[in-house]
């Protein structure tokens, strides 16, 4: 039972998005969880050849949890040109629009936060783009990869969304994500912010790291992690991309949000001097964390139900971790209700940095589905743990509607992270009575927003039909970006709705086209936020080679490879960011292009987009 205290130091999930490999979505993740789905698979060939690895002797894992499409970005909708999109890391691209969508998922329309004191805390180890890049010699090493250093992960994310609250990458090796958790949760209920995004992000690009941890024997051979088997051998690099939106869950109940699972405390602790050394785990160290977690939470050990573990099926950490949960939580359990225990790392390989938060993602949906998945490859439970008290489950198995959870990370930096979760308390909603609601969907392209109203229609038909018609109507009019283009349909039921998006736009709301003009929050009330389909990415591939070739318009070719933004004609050049350093390098490339001596004096006195299209092209017909 929480008391008004609890309430107040509580801290709400609100919103969670991901890309994960087998999964684009927090609700695609959990039907591959039900499902006892393995989602790894080779190595694919665009990111290293494994094979050829092996064939010389470096040892590499043959398999991992991949991400599909990491190259692919919809850049219009953020404003970038093509060659900043292909100069950017791919790590920041998803990163940006999995926040997007947890903010939609959230109920909050993002340029509400846009001036106000928003923290962005995000769990990474990896620059992998920037280190490939740098790897081709000191002539990769320009301004550009300046973009691209792990510190901007954090903060081009608070620049494209203008948050101005603290914004920082967080590096403890594998509880990185885990612990950017415990520090915003710290930030909320200091008061510093008023809303947190927390991420974590890991895509292995390059080879090097997994031959030295396969060369330290972390890596399973066959790519599966094993956790808390008698055979675990190691475990799987993966990919991952979550994005968790946080606010006080005070707050998140007086704005109406739909609150996914509570954040009841967390704590964070170094081994110290208590293992054996820096990279060896420490019996005593978790122990510390795991009582301090519960200590913070105000909630006793025996109380929960499941621990995500950290989990990473490793001969070494297995046992420590499990009977550190064992003697903390596992004592004075009867038969029938022992401590559940399970690894997602089993489903889709160890995601390093941010594996701690997907592992969260799992937990809260566990709460919100009231049902924990079966953690795969533990058919034989290792011989050196007492399981008195603990279970890995092998099937889907029930837990209470009020239920708590812990998740665990560990890094080898040997900082051991634990947050503690409890169920949301289910959210009081009005039933339809029968009065047609008009839903209004909107995206930044006419195919956007086709896609978006067939999304809408299915989402009608599935999981949406379990929310008033009422709550989905006013998070659309309400609780989404208002963009150009724009169709509106009416009704009072699901089934109505669906027909309605199916047939067109109902002309008599045209005026809901104006959306300024009309006064939503007074026609539709209080509300509980509901969910709907997130915005419809227009994604294509940008990637370093894949630019087609130059064409004949010199125009085209110095503005596609030299502007940093969108444009038009009268776009000035500093504003594209092509400034005085990127004018000279222009200058070098149109010297060897037309083999014409340039004035730099006549290059500096270029403005405007119009002004250089009109030069280059009177250029290139003077050189021939």
């Amino acid at each position: 039972m929480t008391t008004s205290g609890d309430h107040q130091r509580s801290v709400a999930i609100v919103g969670m998005s991901c890309r994960l490999p087998g999964a684009t979505g927090p609700d695609q993740l959990w039907e591959l969880l039900r499902a006892g789905v393995d989602a790894t698979s080779e190595t694919p060939a665009e990111r290293y050849d494994a094979a050829a690895l092996r064939s010389t002797g470096g040892p590499a894992a043959s398999r991992g949890g991949f991400v599909e499409g990491v190259a692919d970005f919809d850049a219009e909708f953020f404003g970038m040109s093509a060659a900043e999109a292909t100069a950017l890391d791919p790590q920041q691209r998803l990163l940006l629009m999995c926040a997007w969508e947890s903010l939609e998922d959230a109920g909050i329309v993002p340029e509400h936060l846009r001036g106000t004191r928003t923290g962005v805390f995000v769990g990474n180890s990896r620059a992998d783009f920037l280190e490939t890049a740098l790897q081709q010699g000191l002539s990769s090493a320009t301004a550009t990869q300046l973009g691209n250093v792990r510190s901007l992960l954090a903060a081009r994310l608070s620049h494209v969304l203008d948050l101005r609250g603290p914004s920082a990458v967080v590096d403890t090796a594998c509880s990185s994500a885990l612990t950017a958790v415990h520090q915003a949760v710290r930030s909320l209920r200091s008061g510093e912010v008023p809303v947190a995004l927390v991420a974590g992000v890991n895509l292995p690009l390059r080879p090097d790291e997994g031959v030295m941890m396969s060369h330290a024997g972390a890596l399973s051979p066959d790519g599966r992690s094993r956790f808390g088997s008698a055979d675990a051998d190691g475990h799987a690099p993966a990919d991952a991309v979550a994005v968790i939106v946080l606010k006080p869950l005070e707050a998140a109940l007086a704005d109406g949000d739909r609150v996914r699972a509570v954040i009841a405390g967390s704590a964070v602790g170094n081994d110290g001097g208590s293992s054996s050394s820096v990279l060896n785990p420490s019996l005593e160290g978790q122990l510390d964390v795991l009582r301090w977690a519960y200590e913070d939470a105000r909630i006793a050990p025996s109380e929960v139900d499941f621990v995500e573990a950290h989990g990473a099926g490793s001969p070494l950490l297995d046992p420590l971790e499990l009977t550190a949960l064992g003697r903390c939580m596992g004592t004075f359990r009867s038969s029938q209700r022992p401590l559940l225990v399970g690894s997602v790392k089993s489903n889709l390989g160890h995601a390093e940095a941010a594996s701690g938060l997907v592992g969260l993602m799992k937990a809260a949906l566990c709460l919100e589905r009231r049902q924990v998945p079966a953690s795969l490859h533990a058919e034989l439970p290792r011989p050196d743990v007492d399981w008195a008290g603990l279970s890995i489950p092998q099937e889907i198995t029930d837990i209470p509607e009020r239920a708590v959870a812990g998740v665990s990370a560990q890094g080898s930096s040997s900082l051991n992270a634990h947050v503690v979760l409890r169920s949301a308390e289910p959210a009081r909603r009005d039933a339809d009575d029968g009065t047609r609601w008009p839903l209004v969907l909107s995206a930044r392209t006419p195919e956007a927003l086709a896609e978006l109203t067939r999304a809408c229609a299915e989402h009608l038909a599935g999981p949406g039909a379990a929310f008033p018609v009422r709550d989905l109507c006013r998070s659309a009019a309400l609780r989404r970006t208002r963009f150009e283009h724009r169709a509106v349909v009416i009704g009072a039921t699901h089934q109505e709705l669906i027909e309605a998006l199916r047939t067109g736009s109902t002309p008599e709301l045209d005026r809901f086209l104006g959306a300024e003009s009309v006064d939503r929050d007074g026609l539709f009330g209080p509300g509980v936020h509901a969910p709907l389909p997130t915005y419809p990415w227009r994604t294509r591939r940008y990637w370093p080679g894949d630019e087609p070739v130059d064409g004949d318009d010199p125009a085209e070719w110095l503005l596609g490879k030299h502007a940093r933004t969108a444009f038009d004609q009268d776009s000035t050049l500093a504003d594209i960011g092509i400034d005085s350093l990127a004018k000279l390098q222009l200058m070098v490339e149109v010297q060897q292009r037309t083999g014409r001596e340039i004035d730099p004096e006549e290059l500096a006195a270029l403005r405007t987009v119009r002004d250089l299209c009109r030069w280059a092209r009177e250029l290139t017909e003077v050189s021939r």
